[in-house]
């Protein structure tokens, strides 16, 4: 689901346009990472938001009108913010060459790497996504990261795997979020290989399957890392 060190990389394109002349939309992406780095040291709060507006020169209540349900948007706005970072990060020529398994793997760490800065506001989003009246659309958010992971990977398909291969990858990312939380190992070492072995095990899972339930029309393939959610020993 869930910047880098500052705003800058998330809304580069926005760069010439003054806050003050910028639609909703526009102003919320240019917000949003602002507010995480304060999130970091406020939570997903008004105070974070109001520091966030001054440091923008934004009047506080018209950043308000952007995020009308508070904090939930105020995390969603971010988690856009990393998805669209995410691609530009990875355009699709640049991970064509690897494998689909590397392609997801990249894809995720790429997603850590962005939101390292801010780790603690990550952990405090989770916090918020959590409660039960958030749930409905932080399904709806987590769905969307998923997707948005599956397209940059090449995925094109239009039957059940379509929605089995986003579920698993949104359950591997919402695993490997909370290992990497409190991964104080170099470089997140301990981070990378849980992904791996996560990876791993969906895809023996699907090996073991194939040979189970032979089909002489459909072999097994690394784009179909789906099934069930599997939790090895860490």
């Amino acid at each position: 689901m869930l910047g880098v060190a500052h705003a800058g990389s998330y809304h580069r394109a926005m760069d010439s346009i003054s806050p003050s002349d910028m639609t909703l939309d526009e102003l919320r992406d240019e917000l949003a990472p602002r507010i995480a780095a304060n999130a970091v040291f406020d939570g997903w709060t008004d105070r974070a938001l109001r520091d966030a507006a001054d440091a923008a020169a934004v009047p506080f209540e018209r950043a308000k009108l952007v995020f009308p349900n508070g904090g939930i948007d105020m995390i969603d706005a971010w988690i856009s913010a990393i998805d669209r970072e995410m691609e530009r990060r990875n355009a699709a020529d640049s991970i064509a060459a690897l494998k689909i398994r590397d392609r997801i793997s990249r894809l995720i760490q790429s997603r850590l790497d962005i939101s390292l800065p801010q780790r603690e506001a990550v952990r405090r989003a989770l916090a918020v996504l959590a409660l039960p009246t958030n749930v409905p659309k932080a399904t709806r958010i987590s769905w969307r990261t998923a997707d948005a992971m599956w397209r940059l990977a090449g995925d094109t398909a239009t039957d059940f795997n379509h929605y089995t291969k986003r579920m698993t990858l949104a359950g591997i990312y919402a695993a490997t979020l909370l290992v990497w939380l409190d991964d104080d190992s170099d470089g997140q070492s301990d981070t990378r290989a849980f992904l791996d072995r996560r990876i791993d095990g969906v895809m023996r899972f699907e090996k073991a399957k194939a040979r189970l339930k032979p089909d002489p029309d459909r072999h097994f393939s690394p784009t179909r890392l789906l099934g069930r959610l599997r939790y090895p020993d860490r």
